[in-house]
């Protein structure tokens, strides 16, 4: 499977975008632990959380699925059955990494397996500090990789400090305090997004935070309620950079997740000369949610390093586009964690980069990207990576000529529906003199028209 893109008419759209997809994860694990029914919607049906919807049926978990984006989880309090065969993890580094946690203090030993990709990622991170707390894991693959053999244990809880700063770890360590007895500590080195803290005390399960350390309790259960997953905005920010990088552009994305945490994207186009509002409609569930307002301009060049990191890192490769198309240079920095995600995610954005005619030059944490220059049309490999693949996309919205991005399956791991606004974008069709043209997203909800810009204030 293939995507084609060229170059495409001004951008004046509306959209939504599919469920967050680090909330829907959560929102299943958690409703699991919980003591009776959640009704779980705008839920992300994308491989990945799919993955992790199967994994906990597997360990006995009712769970219907009454209508697309709907699911309904019958929680069983944190106790678990025995699978009869391996859990298979496909593509999700976040199903096998937080389900470590929860599997740790479970009197039974399973197996967790993935795809070639996922087995190739290490899992030292998560597995020192379940160790610590009592569990047996055992990585059976090279370099501390997949398949992962837990043996769970009666936990007890710890302070532990994180060497580097992952959300995915601390809700490991977080959700395995939950079932181990006493008080459990994680440190971050830096803020890393914060959806499993904000769901849990949502769920009504007590945590603290005392600058960067954040503890819970043991012998909690999570109390059911219903949750809505917000839209969300690495999948938005693909859309984002293509308004951002078009003067006279405007695209408005409605019922978005705005966690702070997670915002980082729109400082760095903010920086880069874009024009961004956003407006919280939302905080009843803890996850701030409304609208973003972005408005095109020229570009320049900026540097994303230190902790602005860990708040950007699902979006450095279409960041990394945005820097091609700017004037001078951006720099991207401390981000080696990109070297292991689901392919070497500095090699494939050079690599791509430099196809379509962008001098870039790589270092072991990063990137210099030197932007300015029309991009070329070229044929590229996603290297099996759905945010290489949207990324390139988009880039090939602003070159001459045709883009072709090879082996674009892997983009159903996180957002559905990605092609068809690609299409509509594309094309510009449907889109009026007067107004914005409303953009479908293959997520629930739709959208309504809006005022043109005569109309604003």
């Amino acid at each position: 499977m293939e995507f084609r893109s060229y170059k495409a008419p001004l951008i004046r759209a509306e959209i939504t975008v599919p469920g967050d997809k680090s909330i829907s994860h959560r929102a299943i694990m958690i409703s699991a632990l919980s003591n009776g029914e959640c009704r779980i919607t705008n839920f992300l049906e994308g491989e990945d959380c799919l993955a992790t919807m199967e994994a906990m049926r597997k360990l006995g978990v009712e769970i219907e699925h009454p209508e697309p984006g709907t699911v309904v989880i019958h929680g069983c309090r944190g106790q678990f059955t025995k699978p009869e065969s391996d859990i298979d993890c496909g593509n999700s580094g976040t199903t096998v990494r937080l389900l470590s946690g929860i599997l740790a203090a479970q009197p039974f030993s399973c197996r967790m397996v993935g795809d070639a990709s996922l087995s190739k990622r290490p899992m030292r991170r998560v597995i020192e500090p379940l160790r610590q707390m009592g569990a047996d894991l055992k990585a059976e693959g090279e370099k501390e990789s997949l398949p992962l053999v837990i043996t769970g244990s009666k936990l007890t809880g710890i302070t532990y400090e994180m060497p580097v700063a992952s959300a995915q770890v601390k809700s490991a360590i977080l959700l395995a305090g939950l079932l181990a007895e006493g008080k459990t500590t994680v440190i971050e080195p830096a803020p890393s997004r914060d959806h499993t803290e904000r769901m849990l005390k949502y769920f009504l399960v007590r945590t603290m935070r005392e600058g960067n350390a954040i503890s819970t309790y043991g012998g909690q259960v999570p109390e059911s309620r219903d949750f809505v997953v917000p839209g969300d905005i690495s999948s938005a920010a693909f859309w984002l950079v293509a308004a951002a990088a078009q003067p006279n552009s405007r695209l408005l994305v409605e019922k978005v997740g705005l966690n702070p945490t997670r915002t980082g994207i729109l400082g760095v186009l903010i920086r880069m000369g874009a024009r961004v509002r956003e407006v919280v409609d939302d905080l009843d569930q803890g996850e701030h949610c409304g609208t973003i307002d972005i408005k095109g301009s020229y570009l320049t060049g900026t540097e994303i390093k230190g902790d602005e990191i860990a708040n950007v890192i699902d979006e450095i490769p279409i960041l990394a586009v945005a820097g091609a198309l700017a004037e001078g240079k951006t720099i991207i920095r401390d981000a080696k964690e990109l070297r292991v995600k689901e392919t070497d995610r500095i090699a494939a954005v050079a690599g791509n980069l430099r196809a379509m005619g962008v001098e870039v030059e790589e270092f072991e944490d990063g990137m210099a990207i030197t932007g300015g220059m029309p991009l070329k049309g070229a044929r590229l490999k996603s290297f099996g990576d759905h945010r290489i693949a949207m990324a390139f996309a988009v880039a090939g919205l602003f070159a001459k000529g045709e883009t072709i991005i090879e082996g674009v399956e892997c983009v159903a791991t996180s957002y559905p529906g990605f092609q068809t606004t690609l299409e509509m974008i594309k094309s510009g069709k449907g889109m009026r003199r007067r107004g914005l043209v409303v953009l479908g997203s293959g997520s629930p909800g739709g959208s309504r028209p809006l005022q043109s810009d005569e109309d604003e204030e």
